[in-house]
């Protein structure tokens, strides 16, 4: 079964709904079934990539100074991530220019440590204070998942995997996606937003379904190969 992920590493629903989707997969042992492609999606692609600025501090921007709306939002986003077992720490939360980042979950995904490389980033940015801009610390981490650190050094200088993220702004585009998370399953089914546990896990049996029947295979003696045909 393959499931897309329309996602960006500063999105707070994003990690909370990769982390119920995971647990989903979890529950319904479908680990080994299940190829997982993240998509670039940024939700600041404008942002600097040499300055952060103050998560509270934008908000309260946001909110044009109202305290009590503000705390009222950033309250939702905790009483999510509880619940999907995250602990958020709002107070260290860097906004930052997440490019990068997609870039070298690229190079990730041809080394199979997307999963991991995505974990970790959301992990530290939302709960540690994580430097999305800091790009010695993201190479760092690529070393660490086993990723040849003059590759991912490379990625980062000569920006490469520029195609594959103007693919995925294209396919967003198509799909009419306008926010994050968005989760395509088998080409199937969607989930936009944060939705129940239940709902990841209904989904899931239902993409599953069509993934079987896909991969169903009729057979017939009458066939051809590299040897030649049957009759």
């Amino acid at each position: 079964m393959k499931i897309e992920i329309f996602s960006d590493f500063s999105c707070p629903f994003c990690y909370i709904g990769k982390t119920k989707l995971f647990s989903a997969i979890k529950e319904l042992q479908l680990t080994e079934n299940v190829e997982i492609e993240y998509k670039a999606y940024q939700l600041k692609p404008d942002a600097s990539k040499l300055e952060t600025l103050n998560y509270k501090e934008v908000m309260h921007e946001r909110f044009n100074g109202n305290m009590a709306k503000m705390q009222e939002a950033i309250d939702a986003v905790h009483a999510h991530a509880n619940e999907a077992g995250l602990t958020y720490n709002v107070d260290e939360i860097k906004i930052a220019n997440t490019e990068n980042a997609h870039r070298l979950a690229k190079l990730a995904a041809n080394y199979k440590a997307a999963d991991a490389f995505t974990e970790r980033l959301m992990n530290g940015y939302f709960s540690h204070g994580f430097n999305l801009n800091d790009t010695t610390a993201l190479v760092g981490i690529c070393a660490e998942l086993g990723i040849p650190i003059d590759e991912a050094q490379r990625v980062i200088d000569e920006q490469l995997f520029s195609d594959e993220l103007a693919q995925d702004r294209y396919d967003a585009m198509q799909m009419q996606i306008t926010s994050v998370p968005f989760m395509v399953f088998e080409n199937a089914y969607g989930i936009k937003g944060v939705e129940p546990h239940e709902i990841y896990v209904k989904t899931l049996k239902q993409a599953q379904q069509i993934a079987n029947k896909r991969l169903a295979v009729i057979e017939s003696d009458a066939a051809c190969g590299a040897d030649g045909c049957d009759i």
